[in-house]
């Protein structure tokens, strides 16, 4: 039951940026349509899913290189996210500029890049988990049948 609970608060906390995400685009969409929904969701759905056991297998076959210098690696991620939100913060915008379409097309190529970067996190995730015994390792068909289920709910 303790793995479960784990797993399942894990599983919310990660999935929470992709949720965002995923709401966002649908409300600048004029018109939703149940194709639209579904390509949506297993795009953030499988990202979410798959991420985790990605970086579980690069957490195991690379550990030994890494551990040495993770917290380096940490700092320039880290000092570069900051560094960009503050050249962000102070270039002037230019508060003008209109939408040329207002309902534009689902982009599949923004749809990969939004999956990506929202599930990052359960990259790390998966990484920080490399041991057989972790949670991420033994709820890794648990979320894969969740994952199918909900498919199959939509579809």
């Amino acid at each position: 039951m303790g793995i479960f609970i784990e797993l399942l608060l894990m599983g919310v906390g990660l999935a929470m940026d992709a949720f965002a995400v995923s709401i966002c685009e649908g409300l600048a969409m004029r018109k939703v349509n149940k194709k639209q929904a579904v390509v949506i969701g297993l795009f953030f759905g499988g990202f979410q899913a798959l991420m985790p056991f990605i970086g579980w297998v690069l957490g195991s076959q690379f550990e030994s290189y890494i551990t040495s210098i993770d917290h380096w690696i940490a700092f320039v991620l880290l000092g570069f996210i900051g560094g960009k939100m503050i050249v962000e913060a102070v270039k002037p915008e230019d508060e003008n500029v209109e939408i040329d379409q207002m309902d534009p097309p689902l982009d599949i190529k923004e749809m990969f890049l939004l999956a990506i970067a929202t599930s990052i996190d359960a990259l790390a995730v998966g990484g920080a988990a490399w041991r057989p015994d972790s949670a991420v390792a033994s709820g890794a068909p648990w979320i894969e049948d969740g994952m199918r289920d909900s498919y199959m709910r939509t579809g």
